[in-house]
């Protein structure tokens, strides 16, 4: 007999999972009301394309939906079950996937960071748009350094992005995973780019760090003032 956990490694179930969670957010983007702020970052952010798209770990399920057609898009997924299932649901998207760990910051040899690493740079150098979790696994809302280093070794801004539902379940757990219901008001934050040069000291890439952290949580914060119209720009009605 099988036991739970290995029912959950079995790839059936991993993709059935994952296409039900896809269809599920398909759902929820279609009965929901979306604002982007600013509602022109396509074309402000034109002349930086490729970029590097940052977001939090847990605030990212809706994040498919903000890719536009004709863009090409990447998002980094880890290689745990669970990110598993999250690929599958990326890729029934629209959106390719980059397996590996994100914490690429000095442990490289640890769950395919090398790999993934080397990937995001060849897919940024290629034209793809990029997405990744900026924090460090299991430190919530605090930029891990790899992030900072894509930049500087890719030559690609990072564009910070938040995104907020008006109708949502908030998990108790290490990072916050909020599950979008339908019937929302869903609110997309994009932050001013962060750059990073190419001759970045140790001590600009803290500041670059630092700068993105900052970055993310007033984009989060203003993505869910807008979702719970708390904010002047907040859709009325």
């Amino acid at each position: 007999m099988l036991s739970s956990r290995r029912l959950a490694r079995a790839r059936w179930v991993q993709k059935t999972v994952g296409v039900i969670a896809a269809e599920y957010l398909r759902f929820v983007h279609l009965t929901s009301r979306t604002v982007t702020v600013p509602g022109d970052i396509y074309e402000r952010a034109g002349a930086d394309l490729p970029v590097i798209i940052a977001m939090w770990h847990g605030q990212h399920f809706m994040a498919p939906f903000i890719k536009k057609d004709g863009y090409k898009a990447k998002t980094l997924i880890s290689r745990h079950r669970d990110g598993e299932m999250n690929a599958v649901a990326a890729e029934w998207l629209g959106v390719e996937t980059i397996r590996g760990s994100g914490n690429h910051g000095g442990e490289f040899h640890q769950k395919g960071g090398v790999s993934a690493y080397f990937q995001m740079l060849n897919a940024l150098s290629e034209g793809y748009n990029v997405a990744l979790t900026a924090d460090v696994p299991k430190v919530s809302r605090v930029v891990g350094p790899g992030i900072i280093r894509l930049a500087r070794d890719s030559g690609r801004a990072i564009y910070p992005v938040a995104l907020a539902s008006s109708r949502r379940k908030v998990m108790d757990n290490w990072d916050r995973t909020t599950i979008n219901l339908p019937f929302s008001l869903i609110a997309g934050v994009v932050g001013d780019p962060v750059r990073v040069s190419a001759k970045a000291s140790e001590a600009e890439l803290e500041e670059a760090r630092v700068t993105l952290e900052a970055a993310l949580n007033a984009a989060t914060e203003r993505a869910y003032a807008i979702a719970d119209r708390k904010a002047e720009d907040s859709p009325r009605g």
